[in-house]
């Protein structure tokens, strides 16, 4: 990505960028900048056009018109190309002309008006409007190009070159080594399914690792997020559970968690019914319920509070997985450590989260996030794992509002860049990728900008208050709510949240001021008290 496209012949040196928010440096998105760069591959770009741009489903966005002189590569979306999860093709005003995804189908046409519509991975439907045909076309050419890379080291991230200056070393910041000093006397562990086969193989050491872990007099729970059913015919492959005769200390539950193209399906359902503004009550209603998606976020959350539950108050140790302990595992462990654990519940507590129970525990990212809800093709293993765990974090953020030192804008931050960032921290499978992509010396960490002061205000909560007691969240269903900054934020004005959030932060200024000023008071007083106390017994 960056500078190199995936065919086509190369163009001179420069390239027009969307800008973003998120993007360090940068103005508000809606601009474009053109900026010098390395040579392109791409299709044929347009030496200029008169392009008229708008959300093609937000009608309170006013258009954004600009005339950029493109001579190498469009960016769209938010962060890189990668953002387009899917191109969806050209339509023309005259001799109706379509170019489907992926390019598989051309055709003549004549006209005079083009417009290219954009979905994007960050759920943003974007339209751009453009006059001539050939320039539309063009510019259409090198946003498919640049949307199917054949290898990830042609991927942004390996040509961003940071306008700040780093500080901190992303890499480094939360090293495996490290964790084994936050270790208690109760533990909680994460693994694949034992494979037991048909046959009903056993390990002892396994047991005896296992077992090391309990306290004397103590059970342990095995949280198998499986059904007992699909645990059943995973022996059929290989898999399958653990024999309670040859783990008589444990206790197995069963707690089914979906996974894979189900919960794919889930958020393709949500994002259509979010994006349909003509529903009345009773058809949104329905809709909502039929994707199923606040269903999946009741079950992620009451196992994660049957884990925590077992830690918390029976004082045992906890075993989870599933299948591959990569997925639905990682949901439940991480979030029974924010339920229990304040330091989780900090921005670098919970950084250090991200990284150990999801990068270094290996949450296959690549594959989950490869094209978000807009895509005509379904991967196998595309999956909003990660998307549904965020969502997770924020119902618990909504119901704990002051229990968190970051807000809702740090978690949407976290899933844009899941999905598709100038940062190298999300690329890859596993460590053993990411290691061989050497992407700590060829890539910056995605912390390495956050962590920046300047960045960090963004994103803390200003109702914060450190609270060192165990949060139990509701998983009731009148408790659990649409994530209406992620889902609907596209389809209406964010002005007056804007405003309140904004109004909100002052209010609490101003007490922390008049506080400080009662205090400043108090101390005067005190003292004026201890000259007249020493006055009369003189």
């Amino acid at each position: 990505m960056g500078a190199v496209g995936s065919g086509g012949p190369a163009h001179p040196s420069a390239r027009a960028i969307f800008r973003s928010p998120h993007w360090p440096g940068t103005a508000n998105h809606g601009q474009w900048e053109l900026r010098s760069a390395e040579p392109a591959d791409s299709a044929d770009p347009p030496s200029s056009a008169d392009v008229n741009q708008h959300n093609s489903i937000e009608p309170f966005h006013s258009q954004w018109n600009y005339t950029p002189r493109l001579t190498a590569v469009l960016y769209p979306g938010n962060y890189s190309c990668t953002t387009c999860a899917a191109y969806y093709g050209l339509h023309f005003i005259k001799d109706h002309f379509v170019l489907s995804t992926n390019g598989t189908r051309r055709e003549l046409f004549v006209g005079s008006l083009g417009t290219i519509i954009i979905k994007c991975k960050d759920l943003r439907i974007i339209q751009l409007d453009i006059p001539g045909m050939e320039e539309c076309l063009n510019i259409a050419s090198s946003i498919e190009a640049l949307s199917t890379l054949d290898s990830v080291t042609l991927m942004y991230p390996f040509f961003y070159r940071p306008m700040f200056e780093v500080v901190e070393d992303g890499w480094h910041s939360f090293l495996p080594e490290r964790e084994f000093e936050l270790l208690s006397s109760v533990v909680m562990m994460r693994s694949s399914q034992p494979l037991t086969g048909t046959n009903g193989r056993r390990c002892k050491e396994d047991a005896a690792l296992i077992n090391a872990t309990l306290r004397a007099g103590k059970r342990g729970y095995i949280i198998d997020t499986r059904s007992l059913n699909v645990a059943q015919q995973a022996r059929a492959k290989g898999g399958g559970f653990e024999q309670e005769v040859q783990y008589p200390q444990w206790r197995r539950i069963h707690k089914s968690v979906e996974r894979y193209n189900i919960l794919q399906e889930s958020l393709i359902k949500l994002v259509e019914a979010c994006n349909d503004q003509s529903h009345n009550m009773d058809r949104w209603l329905s809709k909502l319920e039929a994707s199923n998606w606040l269903t999946h976020i009741k079950e992620i959350l009451t196992a994660a509070c049957l884990a925590a539950q077992c830690i918390d108050r029976e004082g045992a140790s906890v075993l989870v997985h599933g299948t591959e302990g990569t997925d639905s595992t990682l949901q439940i462990t991480s979030l029974a450590q924010i339920i229990l654990d304040p330091k989780c519940r900090t921005i670098r507590g919970f950084e250090a989260l991200v990284e150990r129970e999801w990068l270094q525990a290996g949450h296959p990212f690549q594959q989950r996030c490869a094209q978000s809800a807009y895509s005509n093709s379904r991967q196998k293993w595309e999956s909003p794992v990660f998307f549904l765990f965020l969502d997770c974090v924020w119902q618990i953020l909504r119901q704990f509002p002051c229990s968190f030192e970051f807000n809702e804008h740090f978690l949407i931050m976290l899933f844009e860049h899941a999905y598709a960032s100038q940062f190298g921290t999300f690329l890859g499978n596993n460590e053993s990728e990411r290691c061989k992509l050497k992407l700590p010396q060829k890539t910056l960490s995605l912390w390495s900008w956050v962590n920046r002061p300047q960045e960090l205000s963004k994103f803390k909560n200003p109702l914060f208050e450190a609270n060192s007691l165990v949060i139990w969240p509701s998983v009731a269903p009148q408790s659990l709510q649409l994530w209406e900054g992620v889902f609907l934020r596209w389809n209406r004005s964010s002005k007056f949240l804007d405003e309140a959030y904004e109004e909100m932060n002052n209010i609490i200024e101003y007490n922390k001021e008049l506080q400080a000023k009662v205090n400043a008071l108090r101390r005067q007083l005190a003292e004026l008290e201890t000259d007249d106390g020493m006055q009369e017994s003189s």
